[in-house]
């Protein structure tokens, strides 16, 4: 009979360690319980009582910040580089959280594009800090995935681990849009292949959109509270790009496939 291979079979001790660590950032974010904590009432509630009218307008914004934060985030940063610096990118999210806070579920469309392209930038830093060369398309895509990671959608296939599923949803429009970059300088907003991309990750960024303008609303939240749920916004975006990076940083090791397969084989 023949016997299946030990979870992380090829991969080093120290890197399955590491992997299963990525795993548990990427399956298991806590963000939608802090946020809980924070307004004092279940975030779906809060969600079901957004306006109908903004569930429109939270997709448009959504999808104009992605669109927007690609070549600001990457401009203001080396390529290369060891180090990364979480803290500050926090800093500044927060306060522009404490300034949408101010103005309530209003206040959205000024302040997410902004703090959209702090939290890419955050991001494209911690990347950096794991290999990843920024000046490659490739790298700036991954950078830009990462805002549709955290968890399993309903459209997803149960069989497969949140983040494999996300990525298998992404990987034609992330080949396209690979391509497009491998062939001009500066992405172009309007180019096909990035707008195809943009869309599909918009449409799963959107989910956690909603659910930070639900927490926004709350009338006792004010630029405290705002300046906390940015912080906590940004802090999960950063444990996905640690996730991220990681996996991918492995991948450059021992190959796509290893990876994979080891991580699929984990359990809690």
């Amino acid at each position: 009979m023949e016997r299946s291979s030990p979870a992380g079979a090829g991969l080093s001790q120290e890197h399955l360690a590491e992997l299963k660590q990525a795993r548990q950032l990427l399956e298991h974010p806590g963000y939608v319980a802090r946020i809980t904590d924070v307004i004092g009432m279940p975030l779906e509630a809060a969600v079901k009582a957004l306006p109908a009218s903004w569930s429109g307008k939270i997709a448009t914004v959504t999808k104009a910040s992605l669109t927007k934060c690609l070549n600001v985030a990457n401009a203001t940063l080396r390529p290369t580089g060891t180090s990364s610096f979480p803290k500050l990118h926090s800093a500044a999210v927060a306060l522009s959280g404490a300034a949408g806070g101010a103005f309530g579920i209003a206040g959205l469309a000024v302040e997410l594009p902004v703090s959209t392209v702090v939290m890419l930038r955050s991001i494209a830093d911690i990347g950096r800090a794991q290999g990843e060369d920024l000046a490659s398309g490739d790298a700036q895509l991954a950078c830009l995935m990462v805002f549709s990671l955290g968890g399993k959608t309903a459209a997803d296939d149960a069989s497969e681990s949140g983040y494999y599923a996300a990525r298998f949803a992404l990987a034609q429009a992330m080949s396209e849009a690979s391509a497009y970059l491998a062939k001009h300088a500066m992405a172009s907003e309007g180019a096909p292949a990035l707008v195809r991309l943009i869309a599909q990750i918009a449409a799963r960024f959107n989910v956690h959109v909603s659910q930070k303008a639900a927490a926004m609303m709350v009338p006792v939240i004010g630029a405290a509270g705002g300046a906390l749920v940015n912080t906590l916004f940004i802090n999960h975006f950063q444990d996905m790009a640690r996730g991220h990076f990681t996996v991918r940083r492995l991948e450059r090791v021992y190959g796509q496939e290893a990876v994979a397969a080891a991580y699929l084989q984990l359990r809690d």
